[in-house]
């Protein structure tokens, strides 16, 4: 379910200054734009559908039993072994094909590869099963498409799967092999015969692929029972060998030292523009430049998704040039493209290149020299402020470069011990980092009671006169109202940093959450509210809101920037393993990236 939104015209646009047409009259929770990306068409899709189709009626062909009139005809031509064997093959080729349709629906040159030769295979497999002309016609008919849509399919796939699912797949059919002869074994005394090591090598091999081997076996059910346990080994190594060769790259993360220099000339430059341009700079993300080098895009690949973050980085008139890099990038390796917590400006200049763009929640911004405790409105927040005051606590505000090395140290330990064997969270906006090198500009907000650091709050740059919150640690046994006193104390501060803007938690779904509790609300808007309320007994969503609302910030919205709404559940997943909300079991890990 996802909270109600508003489609947004694309015309009449007005021109930014900043070179960036924005739909007239948009606003916060508007869907923006509807571009066909220049990389999607229809003849793909087409083609991985009819592949599908034409799996699966070679399937229920080969399960079928063939017909009497066209076995005679048959039978002085081909042998009634081969008929039999044709058939276990037309099964295990289909099912291959089944799952090739969904390479071929990405693009991916290697499925089209694998594609042309199973549906080759398959044609003279359905004749020599039974004469099934019908689906032997069929088969040449989606040969014919994928030859003639040969230039459809050009998605690189992963230089590292082939070698690496060649020793996964060779793993697999060791094991195979000896399951097989294990299997062989209990059935011993149900072998006709005392058939020899390489007879019984020889049956587990054709087993594999649906073929009868040279060893007698009395009694059909265990026949087939033998013969389904050793194709289905079989089917099994097939779908990881077609694993391995399909799925997409996912290329370790990182940028080298001349981009990182490069991004901070461009967050010198425009920093101002979005309040995480700094999280740019996370050492996981990678980094595509537009042909002027004055903007870019950071990213990660997270199974199979190109995930970015925030607005485009540099001057606003070269994201175009970044955006289509960033696109074609993710076009010649089969990723889907997506973009978590950009702004209105950003989400329109993704959305002309055919990315819908849903709003994601807000995030809490404070003007510094408006801001005040004063007024009923900031009660509770000036009580909480005054009894942490009151208990002895106070708060030390500096940039990380004015820290002395030894404390900046101590800081970045019990930071570490408070967080304990939690996983660090974050990817869209989040640093992950404290105190490293080239940080000097972030400022640090500590409390400490009786000489014991007891909480702390660490900002990155935002311009030259904005902050944008990054991490939230504590003692557990610290007061409750430790982190409303740490940021009035930064509020404070914040006229001797140059200070003039700050940015809190981001809160997903804040809107829904808001609208949801209002008096007279209807019954979608309280129910998706209802939703959002539980899942925040896992996942931090009603209680930021809550914190952020606190302090009555003005809302920003952000944006969800994804290609169709199909792609959706792959972009949610990749996100929450980016964001280190899901993460894959270590041996599973291991096993994929070798």
């Amino acid at each position: 379910m996802t909270a109600p939104r508003t489609a947004v015209r694309t015309a009449p646009d007005r021109r930014r200054a900043d070179g960036v047409t924005a739909p007239s009259g948009s606003r916060s929770g508007r869907r923006l734009g509807t571009t066909v990306l220049p990389s999607t068409g229809r003849t793909a899709s087409v083609v991985a559908t009819l592949t599908w189709l034409l799996g699966l009626a070679t399937v229920v062909s080969a399960l079928l039993p063939a017909d009497r009139g066209r076995l005679r005809a048959l039978a002085p031509l081909v042998p009634m072994q081969a008929s039999t064997a044709a058939g276990g093959v037309a099964a295990a080729l289909g099912v291959l094909l089944l799952s090739l349709a969904g390479g071929l629906r990405r693009r991916k040159r290697r499925a089209w590869q694998l594609a042309v030769a199973t549906t080759v295979v398959v044609a003279v497999a359905h004749l020599l099963k039974g004469l099934d002309v019908e689906e032997a016609t069929a088969s040449v008919a989606v040969l014919a498409l994928l030859l003639w849509t040969r230039r459809e399919f050009f998605a690189a796939g992963d230089p590292a799967g082939l070698g690496l699912g060649l020793r996964r797949v060779g793993g697999l059919l060791v094991l195979d092999v000896g399951l097989g002869l294990v299997l062989l074994q209990v059935y011993d005394r149900r072998l006709v015969g005392h058939p020899s090591v390489l007879d019984r090598l020889r049956y587990v091999l054709l087993g594999l692929v649906g073929v009868t081997g040279p060893v007698p076996v009395r009694g059909d059910r265990t026949a087939d029972l033998i013969g389904a346990i050793l194709l289905s080994l079989g089917v099994l190594t097939a779908f990881v060998a077609a694993y391995f060769v399909l799925r997409s790259a996912e290329p370790r993360p990182g940028s080298d030292p001349d981009d990182e220099r490069r991004l901070r000339a461009l967050l010198a430059a425009h920093g101002a523009r979005d309040s995480l341009g700094y999280f740019a700079l996370r050492h996981d993300k990678s980094v595509v430049w537009s042909p002027s080098g004055k903007s870019a895009v950071t990213y990660r690949v997270v199974r199979g998704v190109l995930l970015a973050s925030g607005d485009p980085l540099g001057d606003p008139e070269a994201w175009p040039g970044a955006i289509a890099a960033a696109l074609e990038l993710a076009r010649r390796h089969a990723w889907v493209p997506a973009v978590i917590g950009c702004g209105e400006r950003g989400a329109t200049a993704w959305a002309r290149y055919g990315l819908d763009a849903y709003e994601l929640g807000d995030e809490a911004v404070l003007d510094v020299p408006s801001f005040t405790l004063e007024g009923r409105s900031m009660r509770g927040v000036r009580q909480a402020v005054n009894r942490v005051a009151r208990d002895g606590y106070e708060a030390r505000v500096r940039r990380v470069a004015d820290v002395p090395p030894a404390e900046l140290a101590e800081l970045v330990a019990v930071a570490d011990a408070w967080r304990g064997a939690e996983v660090e969270r974050g990817f869209s906006m989040a640093l992950s980092r404290l105190g490293a090198p080239g940080d000097g500009d972030c400022v640090v907000v500590s409390a400490h009671q009786d000489g014991v650091l007891r909480g702390l709050l660490h900002f990155v740059p935002w311009g030259s006169d904005g902050l944008s919150l990054d991490l939230m640690r504590r003692d557990r046994t610290a007061d409750n109202g430790l982190n409303e006193f740490l940021i009035a104390e930064l509020l404070a501060a914040s006229p001797a940093l140059g200070v003039r803007r700050l940015s809190l938690n981001f809160a997903v779904f804040r809107s829904a959450l808001e609208r949801g509790g209002r008096i007279g609300a209807g019954p979608v808007s309280r129910l998706w509210r209802s939703v959002l309320v539980l899942a925040s007994r896992w996942v931090q969503i009603e209680s930021l809101y809550r914190f952020n609302a606190k302090f009555r910030p003005d809302w920003e919205p952000r944006y969800l920037a994804f290609p169709a709404a199909r792609d959706l559940p792959r972009i949610a997943v990749a996100a929450l393993e980016a964001e280190a909300f899901l993460g894959r079991p270590r041996l599973l890990d291991r096993l994929l990236r070798g």
